[in-house]
């Protein structure tokens, strides 16, 4: 098969955190979702152990809910960073940040929201291997989801500060005790598809070949 660079370099570069551009008002179909899901079944995952699982929130009281719980952590957590980011003078940051306040704002507005979980739970004293095995073996999936989204005209950001208050969000959803939250992601169709690439430092700034800093 024989892939048009042009447009897979593009999607791969133009699939943005999208937070202010969300839509609120158009509906999302149910067979979009499962779609994207489906296709996020393709990555890689450790040992074939393809421990994903997926909730999809479309109901209105619950969406309110989880958004009142995504800004019990929220709320202070932006605001510190933002004074960090002011005192450094980091534009670009304060700009992001600023877009996840609208977010926290108005996240019950958006019109699903997707909490990928992996099935089972890591004990305390879990060693960084095992650790990095679970997360890699779901985070693949993850960005094959967001990037099927913006395929399709659709947008999403990856969000983690429900975790913070990762069993109320669980006793909401009634999700077992043996599956672990992994993040939240807003979807909607996005306002316009004009995204453009963000600004990088070159690839060869953070590179090393053979031995660190060399």
């Amino acid at each position: 098969m024989q892939f048009d660079l042009t447009m897979t370099d593009e999607l791969l570069a133009t699939t943005r955190a999208v937070r202010k551009r969300l839509d609120f008002d158009k509906p999302v179909p149910r067979e979009i979702i499962e779609e994207c899901i489906a296709l996020s079944q393709q990555a890689p995952t450790g040992t074939n152990s393809q421990g994903w699982r997926w909730i999809v929130v479309e109901d209105a009281d619950k969406r309110a809910k989880l958004a009142d719980i995504y800004r019990k952590m929220s709320g202070p957590y932006l605001e510190e960073q933002g004074k960090i980011a002011e005192e450094s003078g980091d534009a670009q940051t304060m700009r992001v940040l600023d877009s996840a306040v609208y977010l926290a704002e108005n996240l019950q507005h958006v019109p699903v929201h997707v909490i990928p979980c992996l099935q089972g739970r890591p004990p305390e004293g879990t060693p960084v291997v095992a650790l990095s095995a679970m997360m890699g073996s779901i985070f693949p999936a993850i960005w094959s989801f967001q990037l099927a989204l913006r395929a399709r005209g659709l947008g999403s950001c990856l969000t983690s500060l429900h975790l913070f208050n990762e069993k109320e969000a669980a006793e909401l959803l009634g999700i077992p005790d043996d599956v672990l939250q992994i993040a939240l992601l807003p979807v909607a169709y996005t306002k316009g598809t004009d995204f453009k690439r963000a600004q990088r430092p070159p690839a060869s700034d953070i590179m090393h070949w053979d031995h660190w800093g060399t």
